[in-house]
């Protein structure tokens, strides 16, 4: 089984350790393949970041399906072009923010995202309505570390972090923390140790999710919605995104 993890920024080092946090949550013998597209922003830090981010996560789809991928993970919490990403693979598309949300209601009846900048918050509420978790979801708090930060300062980033995870617990007594951002799975395990409560990286539970989607033989709708594109023309710097007959 090959699944494709595609972190949507470019960004190499960050590429590198949400790989190494996907293959320790699959099987011996899951094949994990961490990429970023060779198009796109940084870091992915707002709307317009998301926007020009999800041309570069089509592009990997889409090479994904010429090479036999089984499941894609998208390793974004804004989980940016997911839906376009389904109506081109066959497999499962798994966005981080999803698979957290899943697994975080798992562990407990409520759960708090804590996240990188304040700026992104509005998209995380968003995700939490359009995914049906705001009953579980109680709070959502933001650590004010820019992504890049997570790997330039990577102590001070865990200590700001920590310091709000521990704030949200004291106040909303949530279940389980959901980490807003893919550069923090290396810190999950360490966060976990010291809160006492499961911290919940969407890497780890999006790499888990789709390999057992995979293994269960459950794959994308192709009737409807996720139908492939409709064959079209697409002008000017996108034109090799044009989908045949």
């Amino acid at each position: 089984m090959k699944i494709k993890v595609i972190n949507p920024n470019t960004t190499l080092s960050m590429t590198r350790s949400i790989g190494e946090a996907a293959r320790a949550a699959v099987s011996e013998g899951t094949i994990i393949e961490a990429v970023s597209p060779s198009m796109g922003p940084v870091s992915i830090e707002g709307h317009y970041d998301e926007a020009l981010a999800s041309v570069g996560v089509i592009d990997e789809v889409r090479k994904g399906e010429a090479d036999g991928v089984d499941a894609y993970v998208l390793a974004c919490f804004g989980d940016p072009g997911l839906m376009a990403a389904r109506e081109l693979a066959t497999g499962p598309v798994i966005g981080i923010a999803q698979a957290a949300f899943h697994a975080a209601s798992f562990a407990g009846r409520s759960f708090a995202i804590v996240t990188t900048l304040g700026r992104t918050l509005g998209r995380a509420r968003d995700l939490v309505l359009e995914y049906g978790f705001e009953r579980q979801c109680v709070a959502y708090r933001a650590c004010e570390v820019p992504v890049l930060g997570l790997e330039s300062d990577e102590e001070g980033s865990y200590q700001a972090l920590e310091a709000e995870c521990l704030d949200v617990l004291d106040s909303t007594h949530a279940d389980a923390i959901v980490l807003g951002c893919a550069g923090m799975a290396k810190m999950c395990a360490r966060l976990s140790d010291r809160l006492g409560v499961p911290v919940v990286d969407g890497v780890a539970a999006g790499a888990a999710f789709a390999e057992s989607l995979v293994r269960i033989g459950v794959g994308t709708c192709k009737t409807g919605e996720f139908a492939a594109p409709l064959p079209k023309q697409v002008d000017g710097l996108l034109e090799s995104f044009s989908v045949s007959e």
